[in-house]
C-alpha cells in the first residue's frame, strides 16, 4: 500500500480523500492556501503544507508547489481529487516524472479524453455510441461546415475541443447563425481553454444526462458500477443526481456498461472514471469522459457499497482491484443534493461566515462536508460546501429522508440552496422520475 499521499484538491473532496487513506493506514499531507488554513482536513491531516496565496493560480493549480510539497514531506503518491489539476495531463506527467504515483489515469490517457475530438473518435473505435456529428474539428471552409450542419440536421451544437464546466458551447437552430456562432466559440474556447478548436454535433431536444462509473486496475480488470441521472442541472451544472436512473432496466444497464467497461480496456484505462452520455428515446450517445472521481460519486457508493476512493488508493498502488464484476450489485436508490453557498434565487455566491450549523442524520442520511460553526467560507473558490446524500429500498424513500434531512440542515450566516433543493423534492415531476435536462431551467424561469 501507498506510505503517505499529498491531498492536491481542498473541501469536502479533500477530507473524502484523507478519511479513506486513514482507513487503509496511509499517512496524508493537507496543501493549502492561506484562505484555507482553517479546513477540517488541513487539522486532520499527518502533515500540512502552505502552498500559496488564496488565488487558486498560485496555489492549487500551482504544479511545482504541489509538487514540491510531495518532495519536502517524502510523499509516495498525489490524489488531484476532482477540478483544479485532476484532468491536467502535463501535472499527471510532471508528477510522474517527478518520481511520485499519480492517483489516476496515464498522462497519455488524461490527453485523449480531455480533447473531446479525439475522445468521440476513440469511442466510435471502441464501440461506444456516440451523438451524430463533425466527425472531427471544424475547419475555416464556410461551405463544407454549412454542409456538415445540413447533413447533421439542425438544431445543432458547437462545442469546443477542449471545454468544460458547461463553458465552450452554443446551440444553433437555423442556418443563417451558424458560421457566426462557430466564430464566437472559437474565441470563447481560445479564451477560456488556451484551444480555439470546436466541433460540431447534433442538439438533442430533450435528453436525459446519464453516466456510467467505471473501475480499472491497468492489468486487464475493468468493471462498471451501475449508472447515475445526472439530469438535474443549471446552466450544465449538476444540481442533483440519484443512481440508479429512473427508468433503465438492468438489461439496459449491463448493455450499456459492459461496453464501456471494455471501452477501458480498450484504451487501457487506469483508476476511477465515468463516461457521460445524453439519453434520449432509448439511445445513449457518448459525450465525454472525466478521467477522476465524481463530485457525485457518493450515491453510486450508496447502491453498491463500494468504496470508490479507497479502489482509487489501491490501484495506484499496483493492486489489481479487490472486486469483480459479479460483486456490483445495485441495492436500493440514492439522490445526492449539492449544497451550495449562494443566494437560491440569483445563484449569486454567498462567501462569510458560518454561524450557526447543524448536520442532519439518521437511517439511510450522508453528509459530506468540511463546514462548521465559525467557520468562514472562503469568496476565492466554487460555491459547493457539502453534499447531502440519502439512501433507500425505494427511490420514495430516499426522496422521503432528503426532504426530512434538507429541513434539518441548519446554516446560518451566509446564503444556500437548501430552499431550491426542497422545492426539487417537492416537484411532482422529479417525483416521478426521468425529467430531462431542461427541466430545472424551465422551471426557474431560465431561457
Amino acid at each position: 500500500m501507498l506510505d503517505k499521499v499529498v491531498i492536491a484538491n481542498r473541501g469536502e473532496i479533500a477530507l473524502r480523500i484523507l478519511r479513506a487513506c486513514k482507513e487503509l493506514g496511509i499517512k496524508t499531507v493537507a496543501v493549502h492556501s492561506t484562505a484555507d488554513r482553517s479546513l477540517k482536513h488541513v487539522l486532520l491531516a499527518d502533515e500540512s503544507i502552505c502552498v500559496g496565496p488564496p488565488s487558486a493560480t498560485e496555489s492549487y493549480l500551482n504544479i511545482p508547489r504541489i509538487i514540491s510539497a510531495a518532495e519536502v514531506t517524502d510523499a509516495t503518491a498525489i490524489h488531484p481529487g476532482y477540478g483544479f489539476l485532476a484532468e491536467n495531463a502535463d501535472f499527471a506527467e510532471q508528477v510522474e516524472n517527478s518520481g511520485f504515483i499519480f492517483i489516476g489515469p496515464t498522462p497519455d490517457v488524461i490527453r485523449t479524453m480531455g480533447d473531446k475530438v479525439a475522445a468521440i473518435n476513440t469511442m466510435k473505435k471502441a464501440g461506444v455510441p456516440c451523438v451524430p456529428g463533425s466527425d472531427g474539428p471544424l475547419g475555416d471552409n464556410d461551405a463544407e461546415n454549412l454542409a456538415i450542419a445540413k447533413r447533421i440536421g439542425y438544431p445543432v451544437i458547437v462545442k469546443a475541443a477542449g471545454g468544460g464546466g458547461g463553458r465552450g458551447m452554443r446551440m444553433v437552430r437555423k442556418e443563417a447563425d451558424l458560421l457566426k456562432s462557430i466564430t464566437a466559440t472559437q474565441t470563447e474556447a481560445r479564451a477560456a481553454f488556451g484551444n480555439p478548436i470546436v466541433y460540431m454535433e447534433k442538439f438533442l431536444e430533450n435528453p436525459r444526462h446519464i453516466e456510467i462509473q467505471v473501475l480499472a486496475d491497468g492489468q486487464g480488470n475493468a468493471i462498471h458500477l451501475g449508472e447515475r441521472d445526472c439530469s438535474m442541472q443549471r446552466r450544465h451544472q449538476k444540481v442533483v443526481e440519484e443512481a440508479p436512473a429512473p427508468g433503465i432496466t438492468p438489461e439496459i444497464r449491463k448493455s450499456i456498461g459492459e461496453r464501456c467497461a471494455q471501452a477501458c480496456l480498450e484504451i487501457g484505462y487506469r483508476g476511477a472514471g465515468t463516461f457521460e452520455f445524453l439519453y434520449e428515446n432509448g439511445e445513449f450517445y457518448f459525450i465525454e469522459m472525466n478521467t477522476r472521481i465524481q463530485v457525485e460519486h457518493t450515491i453510486t457508493e450508496m447502491v453498491t457499497g463500494i468504496d470508490l476512493v479507497k479502489e482509487q488508493l489501491r490501484i495506484a498502488a499496483g493492486l489489481p482491484l479487490s472486486i469483480s464484476q459479479e460483486d456490483v450489485v445495485v441495492r436500493g436508490y440514492s439522490i445526492e443534493c449539492r449544497i451550495n453557498a449562494e443566494d437560491p434565487q440569483t445563484f449569486i455566491p454567498s462567501p462569510g461566515v458560518i454561524t450557526r450549523f447543524h448536520s442532519p442524520g439518521g437511517m439511510g442520511v450522508r453528509w459530506d462536508s468540511h463546514i462548521y460553526a465559525d467557520y468562514r467560507v472562503p469568496p476565492n473558490y466554487d460555491s459547493m460546501i457539502g453534499k447531502l446524500i440519502t439512501h433507500g429500498d425505494t427511490r420514495d424513500v430516499a426522496i422521503a429522508r432528503m426532504q426530512i434531512a434538507l429541513g434539518e440542515l441548519i446554516i446560518e450566516g451566509i446564503k444556500t440552496n437548501i430552499p431550491l433543493h426542497q422545492s426539487i423534492m417537492a416537484d411532482q415531476n422529479f417525483q416521478k422520475g426521468g425529467t430531462n435536462i431542461h427541466y430545472l431551467e424551465k422551471k426557474l424561469g431560465i431561457n
